[in-house]
């Protein structure tokens, strides 16, 4: 899915009103939104920018720059490691692979997935372009996903998460998890919450989905609660791109 960045404006929310108050009740449907935008003008937007065309403006080659330095982080702690070799990856949120692939090609037996059967497909026609057989990549949004992996990785996939479901989804990766968990997120802070805003006032029509910036405590103690313990972190931050990096293992 789509990173954490300034690229992001708010959707417009569907208004419910009854005939003794004029309140405004909004509803929103996150997992829908995203699902629709990302099999559609999200998905040819997106994949331009995780691929090497250039058919980019500045402001997508920023972002295509930012998401690239967070997954080769990830890419030189598994490096640094040496040990990724025949362990098993779970990929939530995989986009178009930028992140599985290479993991594969390490030697990693990947199980990828993404709630836009689009960005899946795209997903896994480039691995099999490249001649990869040890990678898997299915359509699910990131609750329904199962199993035990040695690794769970989610990256830039929690700023489609409304803040009171984050705790929840940390702790469903941890779930998955028999040994650590990499998860990036857009940091709440007065900085980049005040540039956020600035965002929302030049929307544009049909930019994206809704963003969430979350508290780094929120994500760190639902980590530890779930019996993580983060090791390793990092942050990135270019002109239109921001996102935390954690790598918790279990304690």
């Amino acid at each position: 899915l789509a990173p954490s960045t300034l690229a992001f404006s708010p959707a417009p929310r569907s208004v419910v009103t009854t005939p003794k108050t004029t309140t405004a009740l909004f509803v929103v449907d996150d997992k829908a939104e995203v699902r629709e935008y990302f099999n559609n003008e999200g998905f040819n937007r997106w994949n331009k920018i995780y691929s090497e065309s250039d058919e980019v403006n500045n402001v997508q080659l920023d972002i295509r720059d930012g998401h690239g330095q967070t997954i080769q982080k990830i890419l030189n702690w598994v490096e640094d490691d040496g040990n990724i070799k025949g362990k098993t990856v779970c990929d939530c949120g995989c986009g178009v692979g930028s992140l599985a692939i290479p993991l594969a090609q390490m030697g990693a037996k990947i199980s990828a997935s993404d709630i836009s059967d689009a960005m899946s497909k795209e997903a896994a026609a480039r691995a099999k372009s490249m001649g990869i057989r040890n990678a898997k990549f299915y359509t699910s949004d990131l609750e329904s996903v199962k199993g035990k992996y040695n690794t769970v990785t989610c990256v830039d996939v929690a700023i489609h998460y409304p803040t009171d479901k984050m705790a929840e989804m940390v702790g469903h990766l941890c779930s998955l998890a028999d040994e650590r968990v990499l998860i990036s997120f857009a940091p709440k802070t007065w900085y980049y919450s005040g540039l956020k805003k600035i965002g929302e006032l030049f929307p544009g029509p049909s930019k994206t989905t809704r963003a969430y910036l979350h508290e780094e405590k929120v994500v760190r103690e639902a980590l530890q609660k779930a019996g993580f313990e983060v090791a390793r972190e990092e942050m990135t931050g270019t002109s239109f791109y921001f996102s935390r990096l954690l790598e918790a293992k279990r304690v």
